[in-house]
């Protein structure tokens, strides 16, 4: 097999596997009203739901170091999925509140783990296109996201919630599947170095242009400007500017992940209506991460994007505050495009401070493992919040709030190097 053909299918195993990441928690919120009856949750009980799973990718990921010194990468990798594909499997028989949020917890180890080093590969295994790569990857996990939302209650309705939980399992196992072969593929073949012959096979047009804009004269600056200990660049506030970020961005993605079906259904919306406007989020986020894919590398300077998805991030929240139901379909494109954005965005500006894959690997393990800490306060508020105040306006204006201090960190989110020309 050809490094071409191998890069490519490489690529390709990142995607499928970014696919099954979300699932396990985009399918639950559809379907929480159903749940909190059958499992007798309440409303802060059920926030937890998505709560716990992220609190425990927040730990995870900030103890992959001893688990990169027991197993190869990509082994590591591998059991992440295998955990996914066991949790929600055993969703089937989860008819208990314990239970279920045992199955959450699991499974966002398992995500934790595969979150933290997926970046590491990337950077290691591709000589160039890793923005465009790591756009189709974050892509990805909206996909799953998308489709997981629109589909769970549909099935709920044809085979019953357990079972439209546990049906995910299945493309967690063929992730997990590819993700083995490619691999063994991978361990008798030569390395593959053109990252940008591999983004071509899966877009020819966008990750090329986003490969090609990277500058490896400013990243060979950048690799000896690292210390002889092998320490990032990146100073001890700067990263924690970073998680901190990152952390509110993706906060905004899990207490709408959670509780935007939920605040539709207490409107009198039907689940699957209420699924399909969270399946609209997610559709909007994959637009933002192409194009966040397609047009990153032309941006030296990433405040530009920053600036833009916070503000579209915003305006979604206003239309959820102030007219939820006449402006319904728009506010959830504008927030799903802003939080679309900002996923890959902090992902990508991570990736900015590092100069080596093993610096990649320590920052997005850190700014990972905070961050996912913070943002799992956001569903539990909210549900701490519907529970005592009875709605959830309440909720989007604090993260209306919220989004000024992201524009204010965006602002501080200068290039590592250069002058912020291309």
């Amino acid at each position: 097999m050809s490094s071409t053909y191998l890069n490519a299918w490489r690529v390709a195993a990142i995607i499928l596997v970014g696919l099954n990441l979300r699932p396990v928690l985009a399918s639950v919120p559809p379907l929480l009203d159903r749940l909190q009856a059958a499992i007798a949750l309440s409303d802060s009980a059920a926030g937890l739901l998505t709560a716990l799973p992220v609190l425990v990718m927040g730990l995870g990921a900030l103890s992959v170091a001893p688990l990169r010194r027991m197993m190869r990468e990509h082994h590591a990798i591998a059991v992440g999925v295998a955990l996914v594909m066991a949790a929600t499997a055993c969703r089937l028989w989860a008819h208990d509140a314990n239970l279920m949020l045992l199955t959450g917890v699991i499974a966002g180890l398992g995500i934790a783990v595969t979150q933290a080093l997926l970046p590491y590969t990337i950077k290691a295994q591709f000589s160039s296109g890793v923005s465009a790569i790591m756009g189709l990857y974050s892509t990805a996990i909206m996909g799953g996201a998308a489709v997981a939302s629109v589909a769970s209650p549909v099935l709920a309705e044809r085979v019953g919630w357990p079972q439209a939980l546990a049906a995910w399992s299945v493309p967690a196992a063929a992730a997990l599947l590819c993700w083995l072969l490619v691999y063994r593929l991978g361990a008798v073949a030569p390395l593959a170095t053109d990252a940008t012959k591999a983004a071509n096979a899966m877009n020819p047009t966008n990750a090329t242009k986003a490969a090609n804009a990277m500058n490896p004269t400013k990243a060979t600056k950048a690799t000896k400007a690292t210390n002889a200990a092998g320490q990032p660049v990146t100073g001890h506030s700067h990263r924690w500017l970073l998680a901190v970020f990152f952390g509110l961005g993706t906060g905004a993605y899990t207490l709408v992940l959670a509780w935007l079906p939920p605040y539709y259904t207490a409107l009198g919306w039907t689940p699957v209506s209420a699924g399909q406007l969270l399946g609209a989020v997610t559709v909007a986020e994959i637009v933002a991460g192409l194009l966040v894919s397609a047009a990153i590398g032309r941006l030296r300077d990433r405040r530009v994007a920053l600036f833009t998805a916070i503000g579209l991030l915003t305006l979604g929240l206003l239309g959820l505050i102030f007219a939820p139901v006449l402006l319904a379909w728009p506010a959830a494109v504008l927030a799903g495009l802003g939080i679309g954005a900002l996923f890959p965005l902090s992902l990508i500006v991570t990736m900015d401070h590092a100069s080596t894959p093993a610096q990649a690997g320590r920052l997005a393990s850190f700014v990972q493992g905070v961050g996912y800490l913070i943002a799992a306060l956001f569903p539990f508020v909210a549900g701490v919040i519907r529970q005592h105040l009875s709605g959830l306006r309440p909720a989007w204006m604090l993260m209306a709030g919220i989004c000024l201090i992201l524009f204010a960190i965006a602002a501080r989110l200068r290039p590592p190097h250069g002058n912020g020309k291309p």
